[in-house]
């Protein structure tokens, strides 16, 4: 059986500016961006990926595809606009019909159905058809805060993980069945989503994969606290859920050993609050539940929503890259009507904190995802995101 690859990226663009981070780089010295918006509308989601199999990079962000290097709007899908909203809030790249192409699967908020959207091939590009929707899934759940598209098994084939912005209500993993690879005879697929649940309650505000206690499996976190992968076959035993925490977490949360102590710690925005900090990981106490410490970041800005662990500078040492959703609840959260803003944060090993700098401020915000990946072409990490504030293409400059 062939095993499926994907590429999911994020990515907003906005108005042309020079933005120049807010300090030196341990090896790079400081490091500008040059901002192009792409499009203005209230899209939140965007990937990168070879639309059109030139072996450039182009992004997907909502309505249309953008094909590198010219950048300009194509159409792809129409969306309805929702309550101050675009109904789109997650776009992942995954060639679904195997044939060779990279697909585009869509999430939204309130919609329990999850379509595909069929890239049309070089001739439908060059004359802007739209891509043909096919469901992929009635999940029979709303209230969607975000979802993920990742590998939890390591089997090579994503899981489609839903994210809900209630707490106490199911925690679902969609998986693909093992006749994925198979067509029907209109070359539609011929198979459905298999759902997995993990829990009944533990879900919340949030969403994140990664090795939580150092077995070597992925878990999945949530607002409440994180499931814990078996050890061995994880769609017919149960994961178990610890529920360490209460928070209206980003989406995601990031997983990774800070401080090199061998234990996994967090990284956490507060999506509709100020608040952008980490959570250091001092082990289980007696009963075996893991203690966490809070350790704030940065508190000046509200809704860092999602966030991106990425090394930007080439040093091997990735950066934290996240800023502020913009207008999340339509400006109603404390700091919602102040300024946009992106920032990326340096760690720093030596005193265990992080350094910010500025990428832009008051033009280029977040939406639900960040795209980080070279897409000038000349082996430099630039950045994309889509909000509310536009979305926008960030080329990094040379020094």
């Amino acid at each position: 059986m062939r095993q499926k690859r994907y590429l999911a990226l994020i990515s907003i663009l906005g108005a042309w500016w020079v933005c120049t981070a807010g300090g030196p780089l341990a090896l790079h010295g400081q490091i500008t961006f040059q901002a192009k918006m792409l499009q203005l509308d209230a899209n939140e989601g965007i990937a990168a990926g070879d639309i059109d199999g030139d072996g450039d990079l182009d992004l997907v962000a909502g309505r249309n595809w953008y094909s590198n290097p010219d950048w300009v709007p194509r159409p792809l899908r129409t969306i309805e606009d929702w309550n101050g909203y675009v109904q789109s809030n997650g776009d992942f790249l995954f060639d679904v019909n195997q044939d060779g192409r990279v697909d585009v699967i869509a999430g939204s908020f309130l919609p329990t159905t999850v379509h595909w959207f069929e890239n049309p091939g070089p001739a439908g590009l060059e004359l802007g058809h739209l891509w043909k929707k096919h469901l992929l899934v009635d999940t029979g759940v709303s209230s969607n805060e975000g979802q993920l598209l990742e590998d939890l098994d390591g089997d090579g084939r994503p899981e489609w993980i839903v994210n809900s912005w209630q707490k106490n209500v199911p925690t679902t993993v969609w998986r693909w069945p093992d006749n994925s690879g198979d067509s029907a005879a209109d070359d539609s697929p011929s198979w459905t989503l298999i759902p997995h649940q993990l829990g009944a309650t533990g879900n919340g505000h949030g969403l994140g994969v990664g090795d939580v206690n150092g077995d070597g499996k992925k878990d999945v976190l949530t607002g409440q606290g994180w499931y814990e992968q078996p050890l061995s076959e994880p769609w017919k035993n149960a994961w178990e859920f610890h529920a360490e925490w209460d928070l209206q977490a980003s989406l995601p949360v990031i997983v990774t050993d800070l401080n090199g102590d061998d234990r996994n710690d967090l990284i956490v925005g507060k999506g509709h609050d100020y608040g952008l900090f980490w959570m250091r990981n001092e082990g289980p106490d007696a009963t075996g539940k893991i203690r966490w410490k809070e350790i704030v970041i940065d508190r000046q800005y509200s809704q860092p929503h999602t966030l991106a662990w990425v090394d930007i500078d080439g040093d091997d040492q990735p950066e934290l890259i996240t800023g502020k959703r913009v207008r999340a609840h339509n400006g109603g959260d404390p700091g919602g009507k102040e300024p946009a803003c992106l920032f990326y944060y340096e760690w720093e090993p030596e005193t265990h904190s992080f350094q910010r700098h500025t990428i832009e401020q008051g033009h280029v915000g977040c939406g639900l995802q960040i795209v980080t990946a070279d897409l000038s072409g000349d082996r430099r990490v630039d950045i994309a995101v889509a909000g509310k504030s536009g979305t926008f293409l960030l080329i990094q400059k040379p020094e």
